[in-house]
């Protein structure tokens, strides 16, 4: 069990790690960078303020003041700026892949490339550079005369908003020329995806550049508003785990999606250490690959975690040093139940969120037994919080089952309210929780989604 542990980043998921570890026995101290006025708040834990995530000379030498055994990356942006490379070459361990093994996320054409080669199932697929408008309409208009509508994704990190799922040939040509626009022709813009059919999941495994451990799977749900409508977000809440993936379908998972890319990562030179993010559709043909993560989801961490049986300290040092034990389990032990995160946002977002409003309520909500995770919050002048980011909480209700646990969350979240909060209603509820009816254990149930 690492004992000083350096988490880096100060959104949700950093508040959510930061709370885990800090937890854990035998930990003495976590210390967040940048962290956050209410990560602070949390026992054991200590921000440094003046750390700048992107500047990678500045983590590692936070990390050598405070002596620490760990250091856990939490957002791409600092992975993709090279912090693990140089965390490495200080000597410092480090649980986050280089900025070479990040490229899964960084750039979906490569993930794309990566994932075939290594024979893992994906939606069907091309890249193209910013002087390949033509080509571009012609694989959506490809993909209409088979009777399938197109997803186009920028090609770079675009925190979770780079993404539109069309609904018609009409609509994917129209949008073609918004993400080519002055972008250079010598490396992919846009990447044009056949759109699948099904529920999709979030299954996340702590690799060490060979082995991976699956965490609990979660659902994310990006658009804005009820019943999956409205413009795409970073994550407006998730549930875990999912009954319509039991273990045996994560360990098939794990298997068939996750090892065949690290196997690949590692024959390209640049192993993967870190937790790997597979974003699926459970399609009525089996899982399929939609995308590849560096890194915790967010808010999907924020469900996870909760629901760990036992420390996750040891398992990060461990894959930090590329040795994970040949006896692991496939799966991290789970707590029973559920946990349903409910995402609260501020007025104007996705677009240019409002800043400064008060927050009521926090104290109301924790006093009921939730957990709230600040991902974009401000301490404001003789106490409490006020909204300074988009997505401003997250809400986690706990409980024996999804119904329990929504329930918590949802009384929760009516707790707390600022001048035109967002939030979505129908996280966790059963239009979310598909319960599979006489399909085989493990075998995932298509759905129109």
């Amino acid at each position: 069990m690492p004992t000083r542990i350096l988490v880096v980043g100060g959104g949700g998921r950093e508040h959510a790690l930061a709370w885990k570890l800090a937890g854990e026995p035998g930990v003495n101290e976590v210390i967040v960078a940048p962290g956050s006025e209410a990560i602070e708040l949390e026992p054991r834990v200590r921000c440094v303020r003046d750390v700048d995530p992107l500047d990678p000379a500045s983590v590692v030498k936070a990390a050598r003041v405070a002596a620490v055994e760990l250091v856990v990356v939490g957002p791409e942006a600092p992975l993709a700026a090279g912090l693990a490379d140089a965390l490495r070459a200080a000597g410092i361990p480090v649980f986050g892949p280089s900025k070479a093994a990040a490229m899964l996320e960084t750039s979906k054409a490569f993930c794309h490339e990566v994932a075939a080669a290594a024979g893992v199932a994906t939606a069907r697929a091309r890249a193209f550079t910013g002087g390949e408008a033509a080509a571009a309409e012609a694989f959506i208009r490809e993909l209409s005369a088979g009777g399938a509508l197109a997803v186009l994704k920028a090609d770079g990190l675009a925190a979770g908003k780079g993404v539109i799922v069309t609904d018609s040939e009409e609509q994917a040509l129209d949008l073609v020329p918004s993400f080519l626009r002055h972008r250079p022709g010598d490396r992919p813009a846009l990447v044009i995806e056949e759109r699948l059919a099904g529920p999709e999941a979030s299954l996340i495994a702590i690799c060490d550049g060979r082995r991976p451990i699956a965490l609990p799977a979660a659902r994310d749900h990006k658009r804005l508003c009820d019943g999956d409508t409205g413009p795409n977000t970073g994550g407006m809440g998730a549930f875990s785990p999912l009954p319509d993936l039991d273990p045996a379908a994560v360990e098939r998972i794990i298997e068939t999606v996750h090892r065949p890319i690290l196997m690949e990562m590692a024959r390209r030179g640049t192993p993967f250490h870190g937790f790997l993010y597979a974003g699926l559709v459970l399609t009525a043909d089996g899982p399929r690959l939609l995308e590849c993560n560096a890194r915790l989801g967010d808010p999907e961490a924020q469900v996870i975690l909760p629901l760990l049986g036992g420390a996750l300290g040891p398992w990060l040092l461990a894959a930090a040093r590329g040795g994970l034990p040949a006896d692991a389990p496939a799966l991290l032990p789970a707590l029973p139940g559920a946990a349903v995160g409910i995402v609260l946002a501020a007025r104007g977002y996705p677009g240019e969120p409002r800043r400064g409003d008060p927050i009521e309520g926090l104290g109301a909500a924790r006093a009921m037994g939730a957990l709230v995770f600040h991902a974009g919050t401000v301490g404001r002048p003789g106490g409490g919080f006020g909204t300074n980011g988009g997505r401003v909480l997250a809400v986690v209700g706990r409980g024996p089952d999804h119904g329990s646990a929504r329930e918590a969350a949802e009384r929760a979240a009516d707790a707390i309210d600022w001048p035109g909060m967002q939030r979505r209603r129908d996280i966790g509820g059963p239009r979310q929780v598909p319960v599979p009816a006489g399909v085989p254990a493990g075998v995932p149930a298509g759905a129109a989604g």
